[in-house]
């Protein structure tokens, strides 16, 4: 299978399965990785998706393999540009889907990789985590979502550098840069990946549902649209069980167990 799928405590962590292309994207594991995350998002027992990949990289991006053989080139080209536009779709998922989503980043994000690790909310890498947008050594300009999520985080010039380059960052360039929000040893990536994702997932996820849709709708809206949607989120969590409990909890100096109601 080109995607594994593990839930444990409410964590679901998918991960890209095709170690010996260093996991480079197939029609299947993106077909499998859109059902995964629809499913997800409208599972209440999920908290949070962590996304990675087998062996020894995140991902390589496209299959060069079979770009170079030309089977990507069989249907005329509204048709290629509307299959890949619908395959995107996994990038608007990480990136919109109510919950957080972390990348377990060791070895090379490159291409598409690194896009769908951009598409996450967080980022922890190992030292062995390297960084490339990749697509001008292959004559393509870049998809998934990338481009867009380069500039957010690292600003219009960086990633203009980075695309036209193609340099490759390592793990601590990358966090200097913003691109990564934790560098951590290979050895204890899974195990400091997965304490985060197990934090966030017992915390209050009705709050962190509308914190995200707050800080996406900041990426392209104005103060005051911000304002607005701050006010009506803010009230709604305040009856939540969730904002009572914690509430009871800072008086009663103990931690707050959450529910999600």
């Amino acid at each position: 299978m080109d995607l594994l799928e593990q839930v444990k405590d409410g964590v679901a962590v998918l991960t890209m399965n095709r170690p010996e292309r260093l996991n480079a994207l197939s029609r299947p594991m993106l077909d499998a990785m859109a059902e995964a995350l629809s499913r997800l998002t409208a599972d209440p027992a999920i908290g949070v998706v962590v996304l990675t990949g087998a062996g020894k990289a995140f991902c390589a991006g496209g299959d060069v393999k079979a770009m170079a053989e030309g089977a990507e080139f069989q249907d005329p080209l509204e048709e290629r540009a509307q299959q890949l536009r619908g395959r995107m779709e996994v990038s608007r998922w990480l990136h919109e889907m109510p919950k957080p989503t972390i990348a377990m980043v060791r070895g090379a994000a490159a291409g598409a990789g690194l896009s769908l690790a951009l598409a996450c909310d967080l980022r922890v890498a190992g030292d062995s985590a390297r960084f490339a947008t990749a697509f001008a050594r292959v004559g393509y300009s870049g998809d998934f979502g990338g481009s867009w999520y380069l500039t957010q985080l690292v600003g219009s010039a960086k990633a203009r550098e980075l695309y036209y380059t193609a340099d490759i960052v390592d793990a601590a360039e990358a966090l200097r840069l913003g691109i990564v929000n934790r560098v951590v040893p290979d050895a204890r990536l899974e195990e400091e990946t997965l304490a985060l994702a197990a934090r966030l997932a017992r915390g209050p996820r009705i709050a962190y549902r509308y914190m995200k849709r707050n800080i996406n709708a900041a990426e392209h809206g104005s103060l005051k649209d911000a304002l607005d949607l701050e006010a009506w989120h803010h009230t709604r969590c305040g009856m939540t069980e969730d904002h009572r409990e914690a509430a009871k909890a800072f008086v009663e100096k103990r931690e707050p167990v959450f529910r999600g109601r």
